[in-house]
């Protein structure tokens, strides 16, 4: 699959899987709702409950920043209409200030849910490094 075209349906999902890497080796999968600029690809904890507030993902990212993202479709019925598009890259957490406020904005104007409450937590800034994807057609 082109890199433009991976981007570009990337960027249409409405949520991917987040996966970063475990102190012990292991992998940790989330599925994240975010937003796309270029190849930066911005995502943040919200106001959905949780378990913690210290999350995992955060922990493994300030260890060790190499991230990778999951986008995909599937259609039961018709699998010529199946693709994933996967992101590999480096991230960073921006904790608080205008930064984060900006990142929440772009990221709220996806989503309706975030509206009247906009995620309010840290947020984590992918820089893409490499596109790959797959396309039944």
């Amino acid at each position: 699959m082109d890199v433009d075209v991976a981007r570009a349906r990337f960027g249409e999902a409405r949520r991917v899987v987040l996966a970063t890497n475990r102190l012990d080796g292991s992998v940790d999968l989330v599925p994240v709702t975010f937003a796309l600029v270029d190849d930066t690809i911005f995502t943040l904890v919200d106001h959905k409950p949780k378990t913690t507030s210290h999350l995992q993902r955060l922990s493994n990212v300030r260890r060790d920043p190499n991230v990778t993202l999951l986008a995909d479709r599937y259609h039961d019925a018709d699998w010529s209409r199946l693709w994933w598009v996967r992101a590999k890259g480096i991230a960073r957490i921006v904790d608080d200030g205008p930064e984060r406020d900006g990142i929440a904005g772009v990221v709220a104007s996806r989503y309706h849910q975030y509206h009247d409450n906009a995620p309010a937590g840290p947020a984590i800034v992918i820089a893409v490094r490499e596109w790959k994807g797959w396309s039944a057609n």
